[in-house]
């Protein structure tokens, strides 16, 4: 027997947002489901297995381009799946690389903890100060305080 779901049953079965689902479909991720005679949405199990796939590769950090490829992939079931792996080591390379990027941000987060260890009057906070005079400011800023 066929599941038959309007968009907010669908939403709490998946878990997933109606705004989101029905972006999804605009972005071509979840085909269109049909109408009621009230011109509700009416979606079925297969959206449900489809939103669960896009949710999970989301879960995944990965871009809807990604997903949607993946799809594309998956709809066509007698293909080689080489392409597939390639598109997953890539991922473990940009997660890799965030990682790398989180850690340097950790040591940013701790240096900057570090020039605060008591408390003090805010004008004299370590962190603050180091928020003020350094930064990604890339360009020769000077402000000036006279009158």
């Amino acid at each position: 027997m066929q599941t038959v779901l309007k968009i907010g049953d669908l939403s709490r079965c998946t878990g997933c947002q109606v705004e989101t689902i029905r972006f999804y479909e605009q972005e071509g991720l979840l085909p269109a489901p049909a109408r009621s005679q009230g011109n509700y949405r009416l979606y079925g199990d297969a959206h449900v297995e489809r939103l669960q796939f896009i949710r999970h590769c989301r879960s995944l950090n990965m871009t809807l381009d990604d997903v949607r490829t993946l799809l594309q992939w998956r709809d066509a079931p007698n293909e080689n799946c080489s392409e597939v792996n390639v598109m997953l080591d890539q991922q473990i390379k940009r997660v890799s690389q965030r990682i790398t990027e989180l850690k340097v941000l950790q040591q940013q987060l701790k240096a900057l903890r570090s020039r605060c260890q008591d408390e003090h009057a805010v004008k004299d906070c370590g962190i603050l100060q180091g928020l003020t005079h350094a930064g990604p400011c890339q360009s020769d800023c000077s402000i000036s305080t006279s009158s």
